[in-house]
C-alpha cells in the first residue's frame, strides 16, 4: 500500500532589506586585498614623525619651556588626529571617483535595492574602520613613547573616528559633485595641507594673526587636536569637550545629508 507523505514544509526567509553593510563588506573585502601597505603608515610613519619632530626638534623647542609640556606630547596626539584626517581624505577621493566614472560600481548598487543613502552609510562604515585601525596603531606607538599620560588617552580612538567622519562626509558630496580628479589635488592643496599644518599640530593657534587663528578655528581638526591633547595630557581643551564634539557632529550631520543628496543626483543623472 503507497504512502502518501505530504510535501517538506519550506520555511520561506525574508531577504534583508536595503542596508549599509553590504556595501562596507565590499570595500572590506577590496581592503583584504592590500591591507599589508597600510602597516607602513600605521606603525611606520608614526615612529618616523615622532623621531623627526618631537625628539629631534622637540629638543630644540623644550629649551624655551614655552609650551609647558615637552615637544613630544605636545604634537604626539595632534600627529593623531592629523592621520585620521589624512586617512579618511585618502578613502574619500579617487576611490570614490573611480566608484563614480571609472569603474561604475555605484550604478551596479543602484540597480540592487541599495538606496544612495544605504551606499554613503557602507562608505562612511568603512572609513570609520580604516581612521580606528590607524588611530590603535598611532596609539600603541604613543604608548612605546611614553606620551600617554592619563587613561582618557583610550578617548583617541572615537575622537580620530569622529574627526574622520567629519571630514569624511563632506568630501563623498564634494566627489559627487566633480567630474574631474583634477579637483582633489586642489582639495589637498587648499584645505588638507593647511589644516595638517596650521590647525595646531605643530604649535598653539594662538601665536597665528587674527584671521588665521579663526580659519583654525573653523577647521575640524583644530577641534579634533584640541580633545585629543586633552586625553593624552589628562587635562581639559579651553573650550568645553561637549562643544568641540557637537562640532564635529554638526559637520558629519551635515556632510551626511549633502552626500545623500549629492549621490541621489549624480547616480540619477
Amino acid at each position: 500500500m503507497a504512502v502518501i507523505t505530504a510535501p517538506a514544509r519550506t520555511e520561506l526567509r525574508e531577504s534583508p532589506g536595503p542596508s549599509p553593510l553590504p556595501v562596507f563588506e565590499h570595500r572590506l573585502t577590496q581592503y583584504r586585498r592590500v591591507w599589508r601597505s597600510s602597516v607602513f603608515s600605521s606603525f611606520l610613519l608614526p615612529v618616523m614623525f615622532l623621531l623627526g619632530m618631537g625628539v629631534s626638534l622637540g629638543a630644540y623647542v623644550d629649551r624655551s619651556s614655552a609650551l609647558g609640556v615637552p615637544y613630544l606630547d605636545y604634537i604626539a596626539p595632534g600627529l593623531v588626529a592629523a592621520t585620521a584626517l589624512q586617512v579618511a581624505m585618502g578613502e574619500s577621493t579617487w576611490s570614490i571617483m573611480s566608484a563614480f566614472s571609472w569603474i561604475r560600481i555605484y550604478h551596479a548598487m543602484r540597480a540592487s535595492p541599495l538606496r544612495p543613502n544605504d551606499i554613503v552609510g557602507g562608505e562612511l562604515l568603512f572609513v570609520a574602520m580604516r581612521v580606528a585601525t590607524s588611530a590603535a596603531g598611532f596609539l600603541i606607538v604613543l604608548a612605546v613613547f611614553g606620551v600617554l599620560h592619563s587613561w582618557w588617552s583610550v578617548a583617541l580612538l572615537p575622537v580620530s573616528v569622529l574627526i574622520g567622519l567629519a571630514v569624511s562626509a563632506p568630501t563623498l558630496a564634494f566627489a559627487a559633485t566633480i567630474r574631474s580628479d583634477n579637483m582633489f589635488a586642489i582639495l589637498f592643496r587648499f584645505a588638507v595641507i593647511p589644516m595638517s599644518l596650521f590647525a595646531g599640530v605643530f604649535f598653539p593657534v594662538e601665536a597665528m594673526p587674527l584671521v588665521a587663528r579663526w580659519l583654525a578655528y573653523a577647521s575640524p581638526l583644530w577641534h579634533g587636536v584640541e580633545l585629543s591633547r586633552a586625553a593624552t595630557l589628562g587635562g581639559s581643551p579651553a573650550a568645553s569637550p561637549l562643544l568641540h564634539v557637537g562640532y564635529l557632529a554638526v559637520w558629519v550631520v551635515v556632510g551626511y545629508l549633502l552626500a545623500c543628496w549629492r549621490y541621489e543626483r549624480k547616480l540619477t543623472d
